[in-house]
């Protein structure tokens, strides 16, 4: 019997995986399932980024080696889009980097920053990322609850002192999966001033920052004065321009936090593929039409669902961000029996709240990645199995 790593017990994918197997087993038996449960994109990317990659992938040139920091073009690209979208001045040189998708970054910095026994504050709920990328460090893990009381925001206040003390690393995330909450500047202020404070690295996941709705704008983090003395901001232009399995993300801001990921990077992987990193700068470069209208089709795909639950009676937030409604459970199930009968019942398949962290119980996350057709189809199987 082969024995596993002690920084492999910490880590698991048993509730996705039992879901993902009960979607498999649903569909063999003839079941219908309507897809709400994995948040991957369903749309694809513009025209121009296509062809930017078509182009590029068709010269025999760019099949060689890049670096990990990312191709010139692409980090000005990624300096000039942050100052365009969030007034935020960005040295391409020394506090921009590519990733291989955010989360490759998220799983690393961690191992840049945590000796073991450091502590690290997540919040619960929470993306899994965020605990097993410090889990494999060796950390001591903090958890924030985040609860619709304090508006889904960490209470900074109710960290006890002894615990700021001992924290090497804080992990944020808004628009914020899987809660779709968001964030006020003023919360960002505090932040950093809590990071000043203690002397700890803030991480801002920021990778829902244009799925924004009814006029609304996420705040970087990197907008904040004094973030870039004490923070990093991951983004990624799987969401925003439809390119999730291009796996092209980046890191910005402090820029010794920067040369540290750099630097374990170098050791472990090459850089990006040549011509996704042109697409992405076609990406980011180009018109913008198709990020509003991806925006867009996310908010009437979030109006059929708040509305069309809240018309049956299953009461539900509007929220103001990202591809994600989390919604409470209706019976009095736990989150994943719940899931479960809606999945056998219906056919719609989400995700149990407790996936993300205990504070996750009682709550299910929908992922809005079906047309507008199927998604009202699924409130129709939904009100008729309630009723």
């Amino acid at each position: 019997m082969i024995e596993q790593a002690e920084r492999m017990k910490g880590l698991t994918s048993a509730i996705f995986s039992q879901i993902e197997d009960l979607q498999k087993k649903a569909a063999a038996l003839g079941t219908d399932v309507i897809q709400l449960s994995i948040g991957t994109p369903d749309m694809v990317p513009a025209a121009h980024i296509i062809e930017a990659l078509k182009d590029s992938a068709s010269c025999g040139n760019n099949y060689g080696y890049t670096l990990s920091k990312g191709k010139s073009e692409l980090l000005t690209a990624i300096a000039q889009w942050y100052q365009e979208k969030f007034d935020v001045v960005l040295d391409p040189a020394t506090e921009i980097h590519s990733l291989i998708g955010s989360q490759e970054g998220l799983a690393h910095i961690g191992l840049c920053l945590v000796n073991p026994g450091d502590v690290v504050l997540i919040p619960d709920p929470g993306y899994p990322i965020f605990s097993a990328g410090p889990l494999i460090a060796g950390a001591q893990l903090h958890k924030m609850p985040l609860t619709a009381a304090n508006n889904y925001l960490p209470d900074l206040d109710g960290i006890d002192e002894d615990v700021l003390r001992r924290t090497k690393l804080m992990i944020l995330n808004y628009p914020n999966n899987p809660l779709a909450a968001t964030a006020p500047r003023e919360f960002f202020e505090k932040v950093v001033k809590l990071a000043q404070r203690y002397q700890f690295v803030v991480c801002h996941d920021f990778a829902y920052s244009e799925l924004a709705f009814d006029n609304y704008r996420p705040h970087s983090f990197m907008s904040i004065p004094g973030a870039k003395e004490i923070g990093i901001e991951f983004n990624s232009l799987s969401k925003t321009y439809n390119m999730c399995g291009c796996r092209v993300g980046y890191i910005v801001g402090n820029s010794e936090v920067i040369s540290l990921l750099g630097r374990l990077k170098s050791n472990f992987d090459y850089g990006i593929f040549a011509p996704l990193q042109l697409a992405a700068v076609a990406a980011l470069t180009g018109p913008q039409e198709c990020v509003e209208e991806t925006a867009l089709a996310y908010q009437r795909r979030r109006d059929i669902i708040v509305d069309g639950f809240n018309s049956i009676g299953w009461h539900v937030e509007r929220p103001k961000a990202s591809m994600y409604i989390w919604a409470k459970v209706p019976t009095e199930q736990s989150s994943f029996d719940f899931t479960v009968d809606l999945l056998n019942n219906t056919g719609v398949a989400v995700i149990p709240g407790n996936a993300f962290g205990e504070c996750g119980e009682g709550f299910i996350r929908i992922a809005l990645v079906q047309s507008e057709e199927r998604l009202v189809e699924a409130v129709a199987r939904i009100k008729k199995w309630l009723d």
